[in-house]
């Protein structure tokens, strides 16, 4: 289990590009769909945790995956797994990165994968909003920080993710809050 730890999360970080969100859907293929080691309910609370909590999405996720499936040594496995392709891959370009990036293909290619990467990241977003359902509320409380992240970004304010987390966090309680209090006056 720990080298299939291992190489599943090392498949996922060499081939993925754009960090831990384009690695999301990679990871639900493999991992969900593919070996079955998490449900997509899980994997959507595995989101939530790994983006709430500190350090990168990938890292926190292979971490995850990794202890549940093989402990400790299962999480420094996928942990590995999931890095040490970047840190390879960034050491070599690093000797070699004027010389790199003059070279015309490699601009060119760097422009096709951030595209890409965009629809990875566009795609994910769209999956974990069609994972809402039928859930009322969970809708109303994900375009309440959806405007409030367009209003944001047009009045071009600064704001730190961490409160954006936080801002969603409380939108969530208190649109469950108001919920509870209506179900709780209508079975009186």
């Amino acid at each position: 289990m720990l080298l299939s730890l291992f190489l599943t999360f090392f498949k996922i970080g060499l081939f993925t590009f754009g960090g831990g969100y384009a690695m999301i859907s990679q990871i639900k293929e493999t991992i969900v769909e593919k070996k079955e080691w998490i449900d997509e309910e899980e994997l959507m609370q595995m989101i939530t945790v790994a983006e709430s909590t500190p350090g990168p999405i990938a890292i926190n996720m292979a971490t995850y995956i990794g202890y549940k499936k093989g402990g400790v040594l299962g999480s420094v496995c996928a942990t590995l797994g999931v890095v040490l392709p970047s840190f390879v891959i960034i050491y070599i370009i690093s000797l070699f990165l004027e010389s790199f990036m003059q070279n015309t293909y490699v601009a060119y290619a760097f422009v096709g994968i951030k595209a890409a990467v965009a629809f990875l990241i566009l795609k994910t977003g769209i999956e974990l909003v069609n994972k809402l359902g039928k859930n009322i509320i969970a809708k109303i409380c994900f375009l309440i920080v959806f405007i409030l992240l367009i209003v944001l970004e047009l009045t071009s304010k600064s704001f730190s993710s961490i409160y954006l987390i936080l801002i969603g966090g409380v939108i969530g309680i208190i649109c469950y809050s108001i919920l509870n209090l209506d179900n709780k006056g209508e079975n009186k």
